[in-house]
């Protein structure tokens, strides 16, 4: 049977598709390049108006009416003005242009020699321990690709690596603390030292991100913080595990930093604060810088075992107790804080047993900073004395319920010398200036996310609060106001927060008191002379009539009979 042929428009039909396809193409192209001035002006048009709108709901509500006045006074003006109108429409058009113009630019093929190179030897650095000898397809392996193993990357402008995403095989045992610590290590080393990383480990999804920290601010001065009574800022840390911010002034701008805000009173868990450091890190300043802030609402001794005088600026203050830098007087200060903790325990609890609440005088915090007291303890073993931190056990363990707090500030080598409560019952930790992972591990109890570098500014270190995470922390700079050294603009900064003076403690005039008749009252000795008081004379020894005793030992006057205290005859 022979073969018919088909009919022509269905051999020929292909043909006419592919150029009818072409025309309509070539038509499409020559209509987009005829109108592209339109469709930038239209899509730069769009996006003005979405900017606007966003630009409309960021701004609060009580700001609209403001925001309304101000645009319907620039259309009057633009109305009123002589080819105002035009000129609005031509800006308008060559904004609408600009924002509408085509910004995708031509994708890279990817990193240059350098980086790439870089990113090889990353990879290669990475093989022993992401690698496996059972692994039937290892995404880690000597002369391997590396762009599976690093999905994103990123450089800054010297060519060092600013962000990269590791991938990792399911088998790494990123849950052990040591391996992980390793990994840290090497990428740090590997991307450029002198800087501080973050790592951000997956572990559902097997991926590390390494970040570049910015450097935390130094030039923060000490100044009235915003915060509630019971609330201590210790210094200023990354916004990336903070959730607050503090309005601050720098110079005669505004700000807003992160904090670490640390708790204290009854309700805190960590009512106790341990600060170590090395030398010149900025113990003393961290601890000037709480004394500061509790003396706003509370009683501040101070205990100065380093014997330079760094808190001499406090001496005499309204609410500054004491400031001892003496065996004999750090005693006696220490065991007065005993006492009060032991006072102020009997009278809450008498209050609270008797339905009643505690008394004013509870209620008051009573701050105890101690500056290096492991000097205080070696000289106490010379001497054969008391070690001062052993009256240090009542304020630690009882100091939550009578609001007393105890922060204690040491050199990191002389840990071993701090005596066992106040390790135990100091759950806030400061580490500042430079330290080793494992130093900060045995202080704070956890690493840090961080590497350490080995050179840091005064007053920046770590800090953790109880269980929760380990933060970046610079202090605010709260120098020493006496020292010549230091910047007159932080120095004064220092003595705009200190309170005013009062009369010292030995100059203290007691309060007059009713005195019985018959006694003389007390010659002041400005009247007294050179020649002193005179000599009070003593009254004999004969016994005085009844009625002239009696109206000392009662409130109400007595008649003037007295039939109670006289016999009648």
């Amino acid at each position: 049977m022979a073969r018919r042929p088909l009919p022509r428009i269905l051999s020929n039909g292909s043909a006419q598709l592919a150029r009818s396809r072409e025309l309509a193409r070539t038509a499409a192209d020559s209509a987009t390049d005829v109108l592209h001035p339109l469709i930038t002006i239209a899509r730069g048009l769009r996006r003005l108006a979405a900017a606007g709108r966003r630009r409309w709901t960021e701004t609060p509500k009580e700001r609209r009416g403001a925001l309304l006045f101000l645009v319907a006074s620039v259309i009057l003006v633009v109305a009123l003005v002589p080819y105002g109108p035009l000129l609005a429409a031509i800006t308008l058009m060559a904004a609408a242009a600009w924002q509408g113009r085509d910004r995708s630019s031509a994708a890279s093929d990817g990193p240059d020699e350098p980086q790439t190179q870089r990113l090889k030897s990353l990879y290669e650095a990475l093989v022993p321990y992401f690698s496996a000898a059972e692994d039937p397809d290892p995404l880690y392996s000597h002369g391997g690709a590396w762009d599976k193993a690093f999905p994103t990357y990123a450089f800054d402008g010297g060519g060092r690596i600013s962000q990269l995403v590791v991938r990792y095989p399911a088998y790494f045992t990123d849950g052990e603390a040591e391996a992980r610590a390793r990994i840290e290590h090497l990428l740090a080393a590997k991307s450029g030292r002198g800087r501080e990383y973050h790592f951000t480990w997956d572990e559902e999804g097997n991926q590390l991100t390494v970040g570049v920290l910015l450097p935390l601010p130094v030039d923060i001065a000490a100044q009235r913080f915003v915060t509630t009574p019971g609330e201590t800022v210790l210094g200023f840390t990354d916004p990336t595990r903070v959730r607050r911010t503090l309005p601050l002034t720098h110079g005669e701008q505004q700000r807003d930093v992160p904090p670490v805000v640390w708790r204290t009173g009854l309700r805190s868990t960590e009512p106790h604060l341990l600060a170590l450091g090395q030398p010149g890190s900025g113990t003393s300043t961290l601890l000037r810088s709480i004394a500061l802030q509790a003396l706003q609402h509370g009683d501040v001794v101070i205990v100065d075992g380093g014997g330079t005088g760094e808190y001499a600026c406090l001496t005499g203050r309204d609410g500054v107790l004491a400031v001892e830098a003496g065996p004999a007087g750090v005693t006696a200060s220490l065991e007065w804080a005993a006492t009060e903790t032991e006072r102020r325990l009997i009278a809450a609890n008498r209050a609270h047993q008797a339905g009643h609440p505690p008394p004013d005088d509870t209620k008051r915090p009573l701050w105890i900073l101690l500056d290096r007291p492991t000097a205080f303890t070696h000289l106490a073993a010379a001497d054969g004395r008391k070690d001062p931190q052993s009256l240090l056990q009542v304020p630690l363990r009882h100091g939550r319920p009578a609001n007393v707090t105890v922060v204690v500030a040491d050199q990191l080598d002389s840990m071993d010398a701090l005596s066992e409560p106040v390790r135990r019952h100091t759950r806030a930790r400061v580490v500042l200036g430079p330290a080793t992972a494992e130093q900060l591990e045995s202080v704070l109890g956890a690493p840090p996310h961080t590497t350490p570098i080995d050179e840091l500014p005064p007053g920046r270190g770590y800090a953790r609060l109880g269980a929760g995470p380990v933060h970046r922390l610079q202090v605010p700079a709260t120098p020493n106001p006496y020292d010549d050294a230091t910047p007159d603009v932080l120095c004064q900064a220092v003595l705009d927060l200190l309170p005013p003076r009062t009369t010292p403690a030995d100059g203290e005039t007691i309060p007059e008191q009713d005195q019985p008749e018959g006694e003389p009252e007390p010659v002041p000795m400005e009247q007294a002379g050179e020649q002193g008081p005179e000599p009070v004379p003593v009254a004999p020894e004969t016994p005085e009539p009844e009625p002239e005793a009696v109206p000392v030992l009662t409130k109400e006057p007595l008649p003037k009979p007295v039939p109670v205290l006289t016999k009648e005859k």
